[in-house]
């Protein structure tokens, strides 16, 4: 019996190797760093204010000034003004436990649709995993529509738009059967899964008064991935191979063993041999103390865990970043991993990433899908699903972050570090994010007997 089910969306997606520093495509210039902050950080006091008087009729410059002394609210100073973080008034009332206790007693508490999907969801895959005795399992066909727009008259009438959208990668275990259903330009290329960013490309001449469209359908089979293994099946690793050296090194900017990162990851893991106990004590760390929250551009900032520590915060890639550096310093290879995530009702572009264990392989790890011991009763397994595997509703675009495109791009990328919006260029330069739009209009889910 097949069982479809068709889910209209209309979200817009606003959130590789090791490649020489002197990649024009990856660093950017002060200007051009500056450039993007003003864009994020547009927010001037009067809106602030009035925001937070929603939730504190009496807000006093004290208490603004306080959150600030903490990170809670995030500003800066832009050409002698105070400027915040666009998303910096709703951030608050993630971040700071007393205010999100002043908001969810104006609006209730929130109640998480995709938790409550995953509790339940989460058991099935480990019985079914335990039951066949297997590590891919329970798979769902998913066809999306991916559209990406530019505005009218960014480019010049007549020159050649270039367009980069992200693609499924054939290489992953966990995903099949790929399929190209139609595009709106058939001479469309799709990147080699040599190149850690997978995209499809696509380029077409700009037409005066009139958006640049590109879009494309696709499906592809994704399963299910846990492994089933104890602590003690980890087999001693191989310390001088390629793998290991290379995973377990650092990685400027963003992974730097910082006298921080080894202070706390030495009073995390202390005294612990075993890798997978090490993952794990890091993994409950990090989800006890650095709450999600909506994420400035990556390209804006220098190092992205010491971000997440001075911020107390982090969303999805900060935080598996964080993860990746203290998983490496600690002695276990660990690597980046990302795309979107498809959960029906859920659909964002995501971060998660990878840790390998001698004797298993790599095996995923997704950080901020950390479960809530508070407010979750679960098993052993259950909590710690995410240590130890995926759910099926994932897109894998990227194997690494900062590397190289196919076709190559030729300027300054607007995301530096991660690919799932996409990219854009033309002869003249790069089109940032403010200049189009990409989105996933529909997908449809099959969970017929594949």
């Amino acid at each position: 019996m097949r069982k479809i089910l068709f889910i209209l969306l209309s979200i817009s997606l606003c959130g590789c190797g090791h490649f020489s520093s002197s990649d024009p495509t990856i660093n950017i210039s002060e200007q051009e760093k500056a450039q993007r902050i003003a864009i994020d950080f547009s927010r001037d006091s009067n809106y602030i204010v009035n925001y937070l008087k929603q939730y504190y009729p009496e807000l006093t410059l004290e208490q603004v000034q306080a959150w600030e002394a903490t990170n809670a609210l995030e500003g800066m100073v832009i050409d002698g003004q105070k400027k915040y973080f666009r998303n910096a008034g709703r951030n608050l009332f993630r971040i700071d436990m007393d205010a999100k206790a002043v908001y969810d007693s104006i609006n209730g508490e929130e109640v998480d649709q995709l938790c409550l999907l995953l509790d339940g969801y989460i058991k099935d895959v480990i019985a079914e995993s335990r039951k066949e005795k297997k590590s891919l399992v329970l798979p769902v066909t998913m066809t999306i529509k991916y559209t990406l727009t530019v505005q009218p008259d960014m480019v010049p009438e007549g020159e050649t738009v270039k367009a980069w959208m992200p693609f499924p990668r054939e290489d992953q275990n966990s995903m099949d059967d790929i399929k190209v259903i139609w595009a709106s330009e058939p001479q469309y290329t799709i990147s080699p899964d040599r190149y850690c960013h997978k995209s499809i490309y696509m380029e077409k001449p700009a037409v005066a008064g009139q958006p640049t469209v590109f879009s494309y359908e696709f499906s592809f089979k994704g399963k299910n991935e846990w492994y089933d293994f104890n602590p003690e099946d980890i087999k001693p690793y191989k310390t001088n191979s390629a793998l290991y050296r290379k995973y377990t090194a650092e990685r400027a900017p963003h992974i730097v063993f910082s006298d921080r990162i080894k202070r706390i990851t030495d009073s995390i893991v202390g005294t612990e041999s075993n890798p997978y106990l090490k993952v794990k004590a890091i993994y409950t760390w990090i989800s006890d103390n650095y709450p999600w929250a909506s994420a400035r551009e990556y390209s804006t900032i220098d190092n992205i865990p010491e971000y997440v520590l001075d911020n107390k915060h982090g969303d999805c890639g900060q935080v598996g970043l964080l993860l990746i550096a203290m998983s490496r310093y600690a002695g276990v290879p660990a690597r980046w991993q990302s795309g979107w995530m498809l959960h029906p009702g859920s659909v964002n572009l995501h971060d998660w990433g990878e840790i390998y264990y001698e004797g298993i392989g790599w095996v995923p790890i997704d950080q901020s899908f950390g479960r809530d011991r508070d407010n979750v009763k679960s098993v052993e397994d259950e909590y710690f699903f995410y240590t130890k595997g995926l759910d099926a509703y994932r897109l894998i675009v990227n194997s690494d972050y900062s590397g190289e495109f196919y076709p190559a791009k030729k300027y300054i990328r607007s995301e530096t570090v991660d690919f799932q919006r996409g990219e854009v260029e033309w002869e003249g330069g790069n089109l940032y994010f403010n200049q189009w739009s990409g989105w996933i209009e529909n997908i449809k889910y099959d969970y017929g007997d594949n």
